[in-house]
C-alpha cells in the first residue's frame, strides 16, 4: 500500500508541475507578441510583388517584340535603300555613258558638216558619226531602263501593302 501512496504523491507532484508549466506557457504567450498579422502583412507585400515582378517581365518581353520587330523593320527598309542606292549608281554610270557618246556624236557631226563644207565626202566621217550615234542610243536606251528599274523598285514597295489588303 505504501508503493500506491508513494506512487500517488509522485503523479500529484507531476500533475502540479505540469499546472504550472501550463501557467507559466500561458503568461508567456500573452507577454508575446501576436506576429500574424505582420506575418500575413508580409506575405500579402510578397504576392504584391510577385505581381508587380510578372507584369514588369511581361512589359519587358512585349517591348523586346516590339523593338524586335521594329529593328527587322529597318533592316528590311536599309536593305532596300541599298538596292535603290545601288540601282541610281548604275544609272549614274549610264547616264555618263550617253553624256559621253552624246559629246563624241556632236564631235562626228561637226567634223562632218566641216567636211561637207569644204565639199569633202569623207566615209570614215560618216561612219563614225553613225556608230557614234548608234552607241548614243544604246547608251539612251540603257539609260532609260535603268531608270525604269529604279523607278519601279521605288514604287514597289508602295504596290506591294495594296496587294496584300486585296
Amino acid at each position: 500500500m505504501s508503493d500506491i501512496e508513494q506512487l500517488q504523491s509522485r503523479i500529484m507532484a507531476a500533475m502540479e508541475r505540469a499546472s504550472r508549466g501550463l501557467e507559466k506557457l500561458g503568461v508567456a504567450q500573452e507577454d508575446a507578441p501576436d506576429l500574424s498579422q505582420e506575418l500575413e502583412d508580409e506575405r500579402l507585400a510578397n504576392a504584391q510583388l510577385t505581381e508587380r515582378v510578372k507584369a514588369l517581365k511581361k512589359r519587358l518581353e512585349t517591348e523586346t517584340a516590339d523593338l524586335t520587330t521594329k529593328l527587322t523593320e529597318a533592316e528590311a527598309r536599309i536593305a532596300e535603300a541599298e538596292g535603290i542606292k545601288a540601282q541610281l549608281t548604275k544609272l549614274d554610270v549610264d547616264l555618263q555613258r550617253v553624256r559621253a557618246a552624246n559629246t563624241q556624236l556632236s564631235n562626228a557631226c561637226d567634223a562632218l558638216r566641216a567636211a561637207n563644207a569644204e565639199g569633202v565626202g569623207d566615209a570614215d566621217l560618216i561612219n563614225t558619226a553613225m556608230q557614234a550615234e548608234l552607241d548614243a542610243l544604246r547608251a539612251a536606251r540603257t539609260a532609260e531602263k535603268a531608270e525604269a528599274d529604279a523607278i519601279l523598285s521605288a514604287l514597289k514597295p508602295l504596290v506591294e501593302p495594296e496587294q496584300e489588303n486585296t
